[in-house]
């Protein structure tokens, strides 16, 4: 499964259960990746790949990539449609 989850107000609520979640999930074979509508020149540090979507729409600068989450979390899921 491939799973995509936001940083800002989802990982930075709670990093210890998210550090967990990822952890776990990648020992399953699952592929976890975080992607955030910060720029590049924003960076965050969580223990997983970071996509930088710099304020598009997350699903579909995603999609134009070729990357297609099965699972997204995030706590505003009008960010994966609306550009910021």
């Amino acid at each position: 499964m491939m799973i995509a989850l936001d940083y800002d107000k989802t990982y930075t609520l709670d990093p210890e259960f998210w550090d967990s979640f990822i952890s776990s999930a990648s020992k399953r074979g699952h592929e976890v990746f975080c992607a955030t509508m910060r720029h590049e020149t924003e960076p965050i540090e969580i223990p997983c790949a970071v996509i930088y979507t710099s304020r598009k729409a997350k699903a579909a600068y995603l999609k134009e990539r070729g990357i297609v989450p099965d699972i997204w979390i995030d706590d505003n899921p009008a960010w994966l449609y609306t550009d910021g």
